[in-house]
Order: C-alpha cells, then structure tokens, then sequence
C-alpha cells in the first residue's frame, strides 16, 4: 500500500506540472496571436492604431472586447455597419507607358499616391528601361600634386585616343578635366612665399581644386587645353580629392553635366585621402562642417578650401547619388587598398590599378565601363523617417552594394515595396512630427534626371465616432460621456453605464452563482453588482456573468487550446472559419481526403475530421483508402514475376509448369500509368526484352486479382556486331601511326645531340635511387630530392618529373576517380619573378597581403574558364633552397578546388602559362611549377647554365589509411628543353609507419530498430593484435533522425581491458507524439554513430561508422502500417519548424530549381540560401519567395551549389532545412 502511494505522488506532480505548463503556453500563445485584445485600448483610435488589422465594434450591446480583429468582431455578433476600420490606400496619379525607340532611360508609372496605416506595407511593380546606347559625360578628375608628373605627361598624349575610346561607346559624348592638390594652408602646404608661388621647378602654385575644362564634345578643344597644365604640388601624402569631388557633384553647370546621359566621374591618384575631421583642421574648431553647396569662382577655382573642412564618405556617397555620378577610382597600387574599402560605400562604383605612368588608363576605364553598363542603381530620396522602402525584381540580380545586374535595351520589371514602420526610435509612429511620417518620395535610377515621385502618409485619423460625443449622457447615468458605443466614465464612477461609485456600499448577493458560497465564483470582485473577473497579466483569466468559466479549459488537441484553431469563450472553443468539433480540431473542407483521382476517399470510406474511415482496410491500402503502391507493392511485383511469364510467355523459371500459378491474365494493349499507378517491369533474360504489368484490386488477395499485361514487350534494336572488327582495326592502324612518330622524334633528337655544336654526354638524373623514411620522425610532409647535371654545364635545360602515390599496390586507383565530378584540391607552385622578403612569410603585413591579393585574382581569372574550378585559397610565399641561381625568388603555394575530370585542364593551362611567363599580370619565372593532386603530382624544374644541382619538392601524400609500409616513386619523365639525357630516371621513397596494437570496427556498417526496442544497442569488435588496453570515442549525429525527438544524443568512451574483444552502444529511441502520428509523413528516419580518437595504439578499422535507421509502426484500424511519421508541429511559441522534403534539380548549367513542403503553421513567406559548394556560408545569395519553391538563376556555370531554406512568420524565422546540394 506504501509503494502505490510513493507511485501515485510523483504522477501527480507530474500531472500539475504538466498542467502549469499547458496553461502557460495557452496564455502565451493566445496573448501573441491577437495584439488587438491584447492591449485593451480603450477608445476607438487607440485600438486602430495597434495594428493594421484591429477593427472597433461600437455597437452599445456588444459584450465583447471591443478592439478586435474584424473577422472576430463579426463572429461576436458586431454588426458590419457597427465595425470601425481603417484601410490603407494606393492610387496611380501618372502612368506613361514605356516607349523603347526613344533611346533615353524611362521609368513607369511616374506619379504614385500612398496611405498606409502603421505596420502595414503596400508594393506595386515598375517598369524600367535603359537603352543598349545612352550619352555619356566623362569627366576626369587628376591629382596634380608632384609626383603625377609622369602621368599628366602621358594623359596629354592620350587626347585622341581617349576620344576614340568614347566613340565606341557612343555617339553622344563629352569629356571634361579637372585637377586638385589640397587645402592651401598648414600642414597640407608649404607656406614660405617662395614655395606658393612655385612649389616645384616648372610647376603652378598650389591650389584646393580648378575646373579646367568644362565637359565639351570638341576633342581637339580639350587636347589642346589639356596640354597647356602644368603639375603642383604640397606637402603631406593624403590629399584633397574629397573636396573636388563634392565641388564635381554639386557644381552642375559649371562642370557642365547632362541630364539623361550616364555620368562618369573619373578619379585618379597614387595617394590615399583627408575627410571629415581626421585630425588636422578640426581641433578647436578652426574649420566649420562643409556646407555641400558650390564655391567655384569664374575661374574655376574652388575658393572655400580654407574656410571649410573636407566632406565625409557618407556626404560624397548621397551627393553622387543624388546627381547621378558613377566613380571610378583610377589608383595605383600603392593607395589601392585605401580606395578597394571606399569604392564598396557606393551603391555603383568601379576601381582599377593604374600603371606608375597611367599609360593603362584607357584599358581600366574600358573595363570599368563595361562593367558599369550591368548594373543599375535604384534610389528613394527623401523617404518619411516612419517609413521604409525596399526595391526586389526577379528578373535582375542584386548585388550586395544594393544596385541591380540588367541588361540593356530590355524593359526590366522591379517591384517597390514601402512599409509604414510602427515604432520609430521607441514611440508610435503617430507620435512623430507631421513632416517625418508625410513628404514625397523621389525613387531615381542611374542616368535618369527625372524620378517616380510617390505621395505617401501613414495613416494617423481620429475615429469619426469620437467627434460625435454624447456629453453627460443618460445612456451612462448622467456620469459619462457616450462615445463610440460605450461610456466614458467620469474620475470616481465606473461600470458599463456609470451607475458604480467606489464609495457606495458593496452589494455581494447579486454577485453570488445559485449553490456556490463565494462572489463571482472566487475569481473576482463583486463591484455594483457585477463581477470584475481577474486576469492573469494583461490576459483575461476568467469570464462569465459569475466568472464561472476558466479561458484555459476548453478541449485541447495535441496540446494546442482550442487546436489554435479558436479562442476559448464560456467554457467552449469558438472556432475560426473553416474549423469545426468541440476543440476546433476538425477542418469543415474535405481538401485532406481527396483521393489521387480528385473523389473522396476513392470512394471506399468515408471523411470524418479530416481524414478517410476506409470500408476495408490492409496492409496496402493508404490515407485515402487508395491501393498504395509504395507499401511493399514492388514485393508482390517480383513475387509473382515468374508466374506472369509462365502464364503469359510460357518462359521463365516455370518454363512447362504453370500449374502453381493461379493468376487471372488479362492483356491489354497499353498500361495506362494514371489508371495503374506504377507499373512492375521487368527484364526477360530469354530474349533481353521488357515486359510491364501491374495488379489491380488489393495485392494481399493474391487469387482474386487480375493481372493486366502490356502485350508488346520494349526490344532493344538490331545488333551492330559488324561494327567491332572494324573498331578494332581502325585502333590499331592509330597505334601503328603513333609508334612511328615517337620514333621519328627519338631519332631526331639523338642526332641533335650529335652536331659539334651541342654537348656530348650531358645527362641529368636523381642523385639517389632511393630513401627511406620513418613516419613518426618526419618533420615535413614534403621531401628535397635532388636532381644532379653532369657533363658540359653549358646552356639551360628542364626536366619534367612526376610522382604517383602507393606503387606497391597495383592497379589502386584514387577514390576520386570513382566520380569525375567529385571536388579535390589541387596544390600548385610557381616561381615570381619577384625577390623573396621575410615580410612574405607573415600574413599579417602588408607586403603579404597585397602580394596574396595580386596573385588570387590573377590566378582566379585564369582558372574561372576551366568548368567547375573555384577559387584559389590558403595562398602562402616561401624560398626553394638549392633550385639554382633563381633561388632567391619568392615560391608562391596555393591551393585550387576542382573536379576530379579538370586535371588535364589544370595541367595544360598551367605549362602554357609558365612558358608565357604570365599569369594575366602576375609575373612568373619559367620552367619551374608543381601541380599536386590527391595521388599523384607533376611538375618542372630548370638548370640555369653553370648549375649542377637542383632540388625536386616531393610530396608524401600523408594519409591516415595508408598501409604500414608505403612506396612513392618519383620519376624523370622528359627534358623538353635542352639537350641533356636522363640518366638515373627513377628515385623510390618508402615510408614505414608503425603497428597498430588493436583495430576497432562496428560489427555492421548499418542496423534497424524499432521505437517500440526503446534502446537501440550496436555492437563493437575489437581485432587483437597486440594485447593490451585500447580506447575509442563514440558519438551520435543527426541524419534524418534529430535528437530530441527520435533518439536521445549518446556519447562516449569505450575501453577495452586486456583480452576484451567486444563492447556496446546503447542509444535511447523516444516514441511518437500524437501531432506526429497526425501529420503522418513517410520519411525514412535515420542517424550515425561515429567511431573518434582511438587510444593507446588502437586504430580504426573496416566500419567507423554505422546508420541506425528506426521503424516506425503504427495501426491503422487494428492493422500494421510501415508509414514513417516525422513532421514536426508548429512550437508552441509560434515560431515554424524547418521546411520539409527539401530538393533542388539542375534546370540549366546557370539555373537550378529548388522546392519544398511548407511545415505546419501558416508561413507569411520563406528565406532561401544558397552558395558555391567549398565557399564559406557568409558569402551565401539570401532571396524572400512567397510560394515553396525557388527559381535560382544568373549561377556559376557548372558550379555545385549548396542550399537552405528556412519558413517565417510574424514571429520572424524559423528553422532552416538541412543543406541540400545540386
């Protein structure tokens, strides 16, 4: 009697704890899901402006909260004509239809008009287009300080050239030049008199900045103007360029911009820059803010240089915005980081790197402006502060500066989205000043002088029902005012009608429910004779005349009050539309049992709740009493295989005895697949054809179903023996020809090595013919073999080498080979034509960092034609002891991902470019490089004349599953230049490694368990080899299978004592819940467990990790179905689970579709991400669709991508999907 008592006390804590918590997430669920109640406004305005969606009833009966949604309202029994609601609105004031032969930008619509009440957002589409030709305005803007002298010198000679570079973008052009030094004052300049009036032999007297030539189309005009300039100069290294820029933006008719025409400011120096109070003109306020207004004289000259401070990036990024300037900073490497972080600032913006002299200028701004003419900057000027605006399009991609890839003479589709923010720096929005929640907003594009022009407002009325007050109504006993409905009560007087004091005596009995003891229930307060029921927070608790009813009682499904389908109300759920049952758990539509054919139930069961009541139900037949032919069908398919050909064909296994076979035959002439569902198919090994059938009815009665066979069988075509022998010749002729080219060459090159002019007996080979290495005394994963030259050491000669991994395996092939597709990086060397520093070797100079970035993008600019290569990565400078008289330039080590099919690719581009002694503008050295993939490596070295010795850096391909005793063998291949001969060709490396003292393996590489096992135990082998004690690290991961709601995560250590062969991983299995069961999802449920970190010379052995898939059965009316259950419901805080069954197909080499199942709840919308398989996921495209599925355009071609999705509500986002890959 004592232990049942000890037993029931824990299940009550249980069960009140269970209740405490259920009430919990009832409050918090029901308290979220409804702001409008939820802040018991208590006038109409104040309701209205909590949320787009509240409504007001003003009706005087109505005994409801007031402030409510609309849909609600009206359940209640709120008249429609009682309802006070707010609605947004939007108007198109202006629309002028896109006319695409007039070659000038344009936009539509033109005029907008927008009322949008707090939190609420409006969108509509625009129509943009750009012509494939528009007028172009080149202004280039130079630093004259002294050392650009060589540059002025060349862009003086560059006049015509300049000008034949702009024909070719357009007919429609002009060009212009300015020129800037900085501030004429201390520190920036020298203020001896002598040096203001010459700063330097032949050079002006320094200046802020000048106009010199306005923008003409007369290109002689501006040569000759051009060539009369004279440099400048001052003192310290920044200079004034921000000054002159912001003088170039706001001086519009001085400088002489366009309107419709594209305008490119081009910006060139070799010096970084001053701004907005970087510490020199600012302190004690000496200078005053700039005023951003124009300040050239006649002249041309910027005359404010003294009186006010430089611009700040910010002020130069909205100036060139709102004057529609393009930047292109023309810079040399020495400032090129300084203007590569501020190009970024701009929405639209290019940077190059000028040669010392500027000679390149041409080519850079060719290539700026190509890129340039991609993209497309779209802005909202003077947008409200309570408002928010956003331009999408899924035409064009965006880029992460915000602006636009488009393409040219197309008109483009964007959408613009404006959202009236609710709270703005923590009040209202309607708290905020008229100005900041009204104006016009500007939305212009680049080169468009005219903009979209939109009148918006956030809606902030007063409810009309409060300027009709009733004062001192009777309605509210003379103590109130009757506003909208109900009483306004003045201060001391309360209830409904005003008719209760505080100060009157209490009245207890009116408040006291028939049979019970307590006022109002003892869940409230009896005032005036009316019960005020508490609350719970700011949520009511309680309701009802005596506040008899709990808000929390009401039936529960799966937890969820009311099934979060309803609100709970006297004691019952009220159900939202399209719900119905005592807990709202029933949808009122038949969606969920409509059948593969459009009827319910396939018209063998009947739909209640949601889901079909079969009249039969088997071990086949699925949720809408269908016969399933993915529950064990394919069984029945080859069960009866034999017995279809016996009966039909009279072939098969049976061949002459059919008299087991008790099948109904029925052929027909074609399997219809929407009748049959699936089809079985099969091959005849009789004669090589395939035959189809398929059963109708229920396949677990097996003599009264039909079998209907397709009577023509699918024969594969005519043979093509004929074709072999000649195949075969035609081989061996190739063969033939090509043995006697290698031999011819072979000649050639052996009387080459004849003539008096060459040297006789010159060989190169390895210096020994082999080495052997221990593993555990290696300091390197690479090795200096030496290649030694005898003989005449006159003139130069290469040798080719190559390396292949395991040679005492034959026939091993690599694991990637498996797969040509299959990622494995490529490690590749080459020798700059640069002299090695110590700085080279830290990464954190900058010597290190400009060297890695130059090398990066050159090399990414080769290697991004070869499909599927990514980028170059782990980017490393050393020295090559030994290598000749080159042995002081720097080695540069990279590593390149691509598939296993580009190595020939690789190869090839890499000899070609070494012999070029460029990579694009990367300098190398020739006859030196190594190429190493997984297995094997190949490269070149070079004898210089007068070297006798040369190092070959080999590789050891250092790998955990290598055997205890490996071999390399690197081998002389070839001499392509020079004379030389190889001699000893063939260098073998042994590598020896110790024993392992025990291997450690699962027994199995996969086991099966059902939840009802409710502990999943997997075996572990230990193979003895040397007796002793061994340990290893066990681990649980998630697959299909997640933790917490299939399994609990295990980990661990196993220890084996001395003589112990065998242990055990025990892995709990959690069961079902009743929303899973519900959701009924087949997905396969599965998890690893992983084999870590063996101990004390143990290894791990043939299966390190083993896949536990977990069963999951249920009843359906008494009988076993093997439908798997794993959805996952809504959480009880309202925030979504990920997206289900997610896939991605490729649709193009540049296009991939990726779609999804929507997860319980109602998702507003979803976010998807995606990236190239190998990049970091910061670098990753994030997009915001509407329906569960995707459109991935504009890719890499042939790249592989990775993607997630993940679902969001007005909670915000969800969970994301598991990383899919296509």
């Amino acid at each position: 009697f004592r232990r049942k008592r000890m037993n029931v006390l824990p299940r009550a804590c249980a069960r009140l704890l269970l209740l405490s918590l259920l009430s919990t997430t009832g409050l918090c669920q029901w308290s979220k899901s409804n702001r409008c109640v939820l802040s018991r406004a208590k006038s109409c305005t104040e309701c209205i402006r909590v949320d787009k969606d509240c409504s007001f009833c003003t009706d005087e009966s109505f005994e409801e909260p007031r402030c409510d949604l609309r849909e609600n309202l009206l359940r209640s029994g709120c008249g429609e004509a009682n309802i006070v609601y707010t609605q947004g609105e939007m108007r198109t004031l202006k629309n002028v239809s896109i006319n695409t032969s007039l070659q000038r930008t344009q936009v539509s619509p033109q005029a907008m008009s927008m009322r949008l009440r707090a939190g609420e957002e409006m969108s509509f589409d625009m129509d943009v287009f750009q012509p494939k030709e528009s007028p172009v305005d080149l202004y280039i803007l130079m630093d004259f300080s002294y050392s650009m002298s060589d540059d002025l010198d060349n862009l003086k000679s560059m006049g015509h050239k300049l000008a034949g570079f702009l024909q070719d973008l357009t007919s429609n052009y002009t060009i212009g030049f300015g020129k800037f030094v900085d501030k004429v004052s201390s520190p920036q300049t020298d203020m001896r008199p002598e040096k203001l009036r010459e700063p330097w032999p032949n050079a002006d007297s320094p200046f802020s900045f000048k106009n010199v030539i306005r923008l003409t189309s007369n290109i002689n005009d501006f040569s000759q103007e051009l060539s009369k300039e004279r440099i400048s100069g001052n003192l310290d290294a920044p200079e004034g360029g921000f000054d002159a820029i912001l003088q170039t933006a706001v001086c519009k008719d001085k400088i002489g911009w366009r309107n419709d025409s594209t305008h490119l400011l081009v910006f060139s120096t070799e010096s970084a820059f001053h701004y907005e109070a970087d510490g020199t003109n600012v302190l004690a306020g000496i200078l005053a803010r700039n005023d951003e207004q124009c300040h050239l004289d006649s002249r041309g000259t910027y005359v404010y240089d003294t009186k006010q401070d430089y611009p700040s990036v910010p002020t130069l990024v909205r100036l060139l915005g709102q004057h529609n300037i393009i930047p292109i900073f023309a810079v040399t490497n020495h400032s090129y980081s300084y203007y590569e972080k501020l190009h970024k600032y701009f929405p639209i913006s290019e940077i190059g790197v000028l040669q010392e002299d500027s000679s390149n200028i041409v080519e850079l701004l060719h290539t700026a402006f190509e890129r340039i003419r991609s993209k497309m900057d779209i802005r909202a000027d003077a947008t409200p502060r309570g408002l928010k605006t956003e331009f999408t399009s899924s035409m064009f991609e965006k880029t992460e500066s915000g602006s636009f890839h488009i393409t040219r003479g197309k008109v483009g589709k964007f959408r613009m989205h404006v959202n009236a923010l609710e709270q703005v720096g923590g009040q209202h929005v309607c708290s905020l000043p008229e100005k900041e929640r009204e104006g016009v907003i500007h939305v212009k594009l680049t080169s468009l002088s005219d903009s979209l022009t939109i009148q918006t407002a956030v809606v902030c009325d007063v409810c009309p029902c409060e300027q009709q007050q009733e004062l001192d109504s009777p309605k509210c006993s003379f103590h109130g005012n009757f506003v909208c409905g109900q009483c306004i009560c003045h201060p001391g007087w309360r209830g409904d009608t005003c008719d209760c004091s505080p100060a009157s005596s209490p009245n207890n009995q009116a408040c006291i429910r028939p049979g019970d003891a307590e006022p109002c229930s003892g869940r409230g307060e009896c005032l005036c004779g009316r019960c005020q029921c508490y609350a719970e927070g700011q949520a009511p608790r309680f309701d009802g005349a005596f506040c008899e009813f709990d808000v929390l009682q009401c039936p529960r499904t799966s937890g969820f009050l009311c099934n979060d389908r309803g609100r709970c109300s006297r004691g019952a759920c009220v159900c939202e539309s399209g719900w119905e049952g005592p807990g709202c758990e029933c949808p009122t539509s038949n969606d969920t049992c409509i059948d593969s054919r459009g009827g319910i139930c396939n018209n063998h069961g009947r739909c209640e709740c949601g889901r079909c009541i079969c009249d039969m139900a088997s071990l086949y037949t699925s949720s809408t009493c269908e016969i399933s032919y993915s529950l064990g069908f394919q069984a029945v398919c080859e069960s009866i295989r034999d017995c279809v050909r016996c009966q039909t064909w009279g072939t098969g296994s049976l061949k002459g005895n059919c008299s087991s076979c008790h099948l109904q035959i029925q052929m027909v002439e074609e399997l219809k697949k929407e009748e049959a569902g699936e089809y079985c198919s099969f091959q005849d090994e009789d004669d090589d054809c395939t035959y189809h059938y398929t059963l109708e009815g229920d396949p677990s009665v097996l003599p009264n179903t039909t079998v209907r066979v397709q009577k023509n069988k699918e024969c594969p075509p005519g043979s093509f023996l004929w074709l072999i022998p000649l195949l075969i010749f035609l081989i061996l002729l190739l063969g033939l020809l090509l043995l006697l080219c290698w031999k011819f060459c072979a000649c050639c090159k052996a009387c080459l090595a004849l003539l008096p002019c060459c040297a006789r007996g010159r060989t190169v080979g390895f210096k020994e013919d082999h080495y052997m290495l221990r593993q555990s005394l290696m300091s390197s994963d690479h090795l200096d073999t030496p290649l030694v030259r005898s003989g005449s050491l006159k003139g130069r000669d290469t040798v080719r080498w190559k390396i292949h991994n395991n040679v005492h395996k034959q026939g091993v092939t690599s694991p990637a080979a498996a797969n040509p597709k299959d990622l494995i990086p490529y490690g590749l060397s080459l020798r700059l034509a640069r002299l090695f520093t110590q700085n080279l070797v830290k990464p954190d100079t900058r010597e290190f960092e400009q060297l890695r970035k130059e090398v990066e993008e050159n090399l990414n600019e080769v290697f991004k034609h070869i499909p599927g290569c990514h980028k170059v990565q782990q980017t490393k400078f050393r020295l090559q002891p030994n290598s000749g008289k080159r042995q002081d330039h720097t080695i540069v080590d990279t590593v390149l991902t691509a598939p296993y099919s580009a190595k020939p690719d690789i190869i090839k581009v890499v000899e070609k470019h070494v012999s070029h002694e460029a990579f694009n503008d990367l300098k190398v050295v020739p006859g030196y490089y190594t190429v190493t993939s997984d297995q094997d490596a190949q490269g070149m070295v070079e004898f210089q004349e007068a070297v006798e010795l040369v190092d070959v850096r080999v590789p050891l391909f250092i790998r955990e599953d290598d055997d205890d005793e490996k071999q390399l063998q690197v081998e002389a291949t070839e001499v392509p230049n020079g004379i030389a001969k190889i001699g000893r060709r063939v260098v073998n490396i042994t590598i020896i490694k110790e024993q392992a003292s025990s291997l450690i393996t699962f027994l199995q590489p996969a086991y099966s368990h059902s939840r009802f096992d409710k502990l999943a135990k997997i075996p572990v082998l230990r193979e003895i080899i040397d007796n002793g004690k061994s340990q290893v690290t066990y681990r649980t991961r998630d697959l299909t299978a997640k933790n917490g709601r299939d399994y609990i995560f295990t980990e661990g250590e196993l220890v084996f004592q001395p003589g112990e062969t065998r242990k055990e991983v025990q892995v709990p299995l959690l069961e079902l819940t009743e929303i899973d069961t519900l959701l009924n999802n087949c997905q396969l449920k599965q998890f690893a467990i992983d084999l870590l970190h063996p101990k004390y010379g143990a290894k791990i052995g043939r299966y390190p990790q083993t896949t536990v898939t977990i069963a999951d059965p249920e009843l359906v009316d008494g009988v076993p179905s093997m439908t798997g259950l794993s959805q996952v419901p809504q959480s009880p805080k309202g925030r979504l689970s990920a997206p289900l069954n997610p896939d991605a197909r490729a649709l193009s080499s540049r296009e991939i579709s990726f779609s999804w199942f929507p997860p319980p709840g109602k998702p507003l919308g979803y976010k998807v991400k995606y990236w190239i398989q190998g990049d970091p996921e910061s670098e990753a495209h994030l997009i915001d669709v509407k329906t569960p599925s995707a459109q991935l355009s504009n890719l890499y071609p042939f790249c592989d991508y990775e993607m997630q999705v993940c679902a969001y509500n007005a909670m915000g986002e969800g969970t994301y999907s598991d990383i899919v890959h296509c």
